[in-house]
């Protein structure tokens, strides 16, 4: 039965037919109504069910890595294929003092060295991050509770041999200066270059050689940039990352090659708004 009520609505059955236009009929029920927030719902769980995660097992509260003992790390992962790589860095006090090195997602690496200069501490963190995510607007991170770091005792040979240095450059623009390496290299002329470490998030920085700027406010980039540098012959020269901001994914991090001619060294720097990382760089005699 077919009742018309008024001029635009037609009941048929106990359903309402719309006229579209004058031209054609718009078939309005209770279901087609809904459709509109099925879809929607549809949708949010399909975003929920491709999600990625990373969950880090070992290291946790108890554990406790002493030194010169290598270190492992256990961990799962949620749609994140086992061809993907998952980069792992050592964080202290919000810095990240290591980088741990990248894996595949096998949920499992071991044998990994630890850096001999870290210090007895029970602030540190690990921190894993799915690299070149599928999804960039999801990518899977996770940092670990506090857990601590037994360092290897000092020797006395070696204080004495440390308080016999000449003084070297502890503090800039009001930031603490960390050495994390001295190198020694053939020549006093040598070439540095540098990229961002891990992945590219705006990270502009200052490279600075005995206090003076020979890299000023760079934008880092994938591709490596080279600098000719000529070095102090008469001292340790030091080098050091200024961070300028703290980018997406703080604290800066930078790699740094270092060539004297004859050889190359690969180091990670890392520097916050509060901090900076360096290298003493003698010439040998």
């Amino acid at each position: 039965m077919i009742t018309k009520i008024g001029r635009s609505l037609i009941v048929a059955k106990g359903k309402i037919i719309l006229p579209v236009l004058g031209l054609s009929l718009f078939w309005l029920s209770p279901q087609f109504a809904s459709t509109p927030n099925i879809v929607h719902q549809t949708t949010e769980n399909v975003l929920l069910k491709s999600a990625t995660a990373i969950k880090i097992k070992t290291p946790n509260s108890s554990t406790i890595w002493k030194l010169p003992d290598t270190a492992e790390l256990i961990w799962d992962t949620k749609n994140i294929t086992t061809d993907r790589s998952i980069g792992f860095y050592l964080i202290k006090d919000d810095m990240v003092v290591q980088d741990l090195g990248t894996f595949k997602n096998n949920h499992f690496a071991n044998g990994i060295e630890l850096n001999k200069s870290l210090q007895t501490g029970n602030n540190y963190r690990v921190m894993g991050i799915e690299l070149f995510p599928q999804d960039k607007n999801n990518i899977a991170k996770f940092a670990t509770p506090f857990f601590t770091i037994i360092g290897m005792p000092r020797k006395i040979s070696d204080e004495k041999e440390i308080t016999e240095k000449p003084a070297i450059r502890d503090t800039f623009d009001g930031r603490s200066i960390s050495y994390v390496k001295e190198l020694q290299v053939e020549s006093a002329s040598i070439r540095i270059s540098l990229w961002d470490h891990g992945r590219v998030d705006n990270d502009i920085v200052s490279i600075y050689l005995n206090g003076e700027a020979i890299v000023s406010k760079y934008d880092l980039k994938y591709r490596k940039k080279y600098f000719d540098l000529h070095l102090d012959t008469s001292k340790a020269n030091d080098l050091f990352l200024y961070a300028h901001n703290l980018g997406k994914y703080p604290p800066n991090t930078v790699s740094i090659e270092i060539s004297d001619g004859t050889s190359l060294e690969n180091i990670v720097l890392n520097s916050d708004l509060k901090s900076c990382e360096a290298v003493l760089i003698n010439v040998k005699e």
